[in-house]
């Protein structure tokens, strides 16, 4: 059995759709949480759920979040949970 561990600030607002370029204009979700102080610090590139990797300099809270990685959140944490992918 696999486990997942998700440390997350989660924000309510979502947009539905996602074209070319919007990737800029959401907060992503980062696994561990903690890699995104950690790339603030050191300048590094962190890679979200939903695949956007880039290097965070902007507060996450200003944005809603992005709708492909909220998707992916929700699965893993209903895999989690036992009951499968959430319908």
């Amino acid at each position: 059995m696999t486990h997942v561990h998700v440390d997350l600030d989660e924000r309510t607002e979502v947009r539905e759709t996602t074209d070319d370029g919007d990737h800029e204009k959401f907060a992503h979700v980062v696994v561990p949480a903690s890699a995104v102080t950690e790339a603030y610090v050191t300048g590094t590139a962190v890679t979200a759920l939903c695949g956007k990797t880039w290097v965070p300099t902007r507060d996450p809270g200003r944005y809603p979040i992005c709708p492909t990685c909220k998707e992916i959140l929700d699965m893993a944490r209903a895999m989690k949970d036992g009951g499968g992918a959430p319908g």
